[in-house]
């Protein structure tokens, strides 16, 4: 925690990345270290490198978001979307497509380098932050640690006791995890609608849990009051928080550009990796505009190189790499071992009586916790619907024991790199969930909402997810360490670890693996 005092102490803010960013010109063409991507593991790879006094550059294909719009707002909020919300999008793309079978959800905008992403593969779609600080800007901030014994049956070769008894703690100080007060959680209409889905789970026998986060709840308590400027308590959530969260430019960004090492270059995509005569590793990156025109072409070397670009953009990267032959040596695992972490998405309808409330704080609190039935593992996330009415909608995003994995290949025809999930894959996880729902609804004599998704038959949003994990999965891919089999000081820090699944919201366990293998890497690889 000492560092995050200290960045605190120092002021570094959003604000802060910009003035850091400056520090240094704006065309460093060579670092001892690179790391691709700002978000968990990136972050993570960052900071102790930084700490470790090796001067590092991290490439960050988003923007910087230190700036405000005419609202005079850095975020949008989500009911009311503009092009600050989506990736270059002429319309956004929200996970619940209408509302009473209307188009009551999605908004036209102009094209402009958004915080949220969906990425778009043949038959699954990939929901990422795009910004500094990567999906910690955009997602709901739930900060689960998984089932220790889940966790041991992922990954048999590393030590259960010294990741939940070192890592873990380390991860959730850093990020400022922390819990809602039980007390003004009862007594809140902003949890309205999480205490209908517990009275509903609990007729059906089913066991709920309070989960943390990394929303600061006394900021939420000072919203609710009215004594601080509302963020989860008006509607911010999937196109990023103005107040109150603790996103990754708030903790490990913010203390690694403290350490005085570490820069951070913005709207930079890496779109190639090859290694030089001298065994150091030399990267290709676009560098666009607001409109997304390329404006320089640069190139960048290192010694050592870290991968955090998430699940996706680990994996396209090597894969291209190896396919096209710049890193001929990766093994057949690099690209394999993805999936959805079991994700869907569902909503109920309940009775008259059992109101949700038209106000509600977007950042969750609670899931349902049948991880420990063996013949049906799902978590689901009680999940917020803020529209400003009441609507008596209960949602959920289900986590499954889905064992379905897939792999990316290269198209050489293309150029592109494509993902095989397919539709039967993820019928799996919506059988394992509506065996949950189905158990709620009986209990409750109620019905599914058949008007969210988009089509008059679709109960079960089954073609997305919020939590891509694997690609280079440890241990297969990587050594037990993050170290890329085939190449020496090449190391992957990020989701793409993680073989598909977590059981819980997985960005806790991204983080406290990155810790490991840092750790490790700055002990045994690189010479201070």
């Amino acid at each position: 925690m000492a560092a995050l005092q200290t960045a605190a102490t120092l002021g570094f803010t959003r604000v802060g990345l910009q003035s850091a960013h400056a520090v240094e010109p704006a065309a460093v063409e060579s670092a001892p270290a690179i790391v691709i991507g700002s978000g968990y593991g990136g972050a993570v790879a960052a900071l102790r490198l930084g700490q470790a006094g090796i001067r590092t550059v991290v490439l960050e294909m988003g923007r910087l978001w230190n700036t405000t719009g005419s609202d005079g707002k850095v975020f949008c909020t989500t009911t009311a979307p503009d092009q600050r919300s989506m990736w270059f999008r002429t319309r956004t793309e929200a996970p619940l497509a209408t509302f009473l079978w209307l188009d009551l959800v999605n908004r036209d905008i102009t094209p402009y380098p958004g915080a949220l992403d969906r990425v778009h593969y043949d038959a699954m779609s990939v929901y990422v932050g795009r910004g500094v600080g990567g999906g910690s800007l955009v997602n709901g901030g739930m900060a689960v640690t998984p089932l220790q014994s889940y966790f041991a049956e992922l990954f048999p070769t590393v030590d259960v006791n010294e990741m939940y008894g070192t890592w873990f703690p380390r991860a959730r100080a850093m990020l400022g995890v922390n819990s809602v007060d039980p007390a003004w959680f009862e007594s809140t209409e902003w949890y309205q609608f999480t205490r209908t889905s517990r009275k509903a789970a609990t007729a059906a026998g089913l066991k709920t849990t309070f989960v943390p986060n990394v929303y600061d709840f006394g900021y939420m308590q000072r919203e609710a009051a009215g004594t601080a400027t509302k963020s989860a308590l008006a509607g911010e959530v999937i196109y990023g928080n103005n107040y109150g969260k603790r996103s990754l430019d708030k903790t490990y960004l913010a203390a690694a550009l403290g350490t005085g090492n570490v820069t951070v270059h913005s709207l930079e995509k890496v779109r190639a990796i090859s290694r030089a005569g001298d065994g150091s590793y030399v990267l290709t990156a676009d560098r666009i505009d607001n409109t997304g025109k390329v404006v320089e072409t640069k190139s960048y070397g290192c010694t050592y190189l870290f991968l955090g670009g998430g699940s996706l953009g680990t994996s396209e990267l090597l894969v291209r790499a190896r396919d096209t032959g710049t890193l001929p040596d990766l093994n057949a695992n690099v690209g394999a071992g993805w999936g959805t972490n079991g994700n869907t998405m569902v909503g109920r309808a309940n009775h008259v009586w059992d109101t949700v409330g038209a106000n509600q704080a977007t950042m969750p609190v609670m899931g349902i916790d049948d991880w420990a039935n063996a013949g049906n593992p799902v978590f689901a996330e009680i999940a917020p619907l803020p529209m400003g009415i009441e609507h008596w909608v209960s949602m959920y995003l289900a986590i499954t024991k889905n064992p379905q994995r897939a792999k990316f290949t290269y198209d050489s025809a293309s150029g592109a790199v494509r993902l095989g999930w397919t539709a039967a894959q993820s019928a799996v996880s919506v059988a394992m969930a509506k065996k949950l729902f189905d158990r709620i609804n009986s209990a409750n004599a109620t019905i599914y909402r058949y008007d969210l998704f988009g089509s008059t038959s679709k109960v079960f949003a089954d073609d997305f997810t919020y939590h891509p994990l694997g690609g280079c999965v440890l241990g297969k891919a990587t050594d037990d360490y993050g170290r890329v089999k085939g190449y020496s000081k090449l190391y992957i820090t990020d989701g793409s670890l993680v073989p598909g699944s977590t059981g819980v919201n997985p960005f806790v366990t991204i983080t406290a693996l990155a810790e490991r293998i840092m750790a490790r890497v700055l002990a045994e690889d690189i010479a201070p």
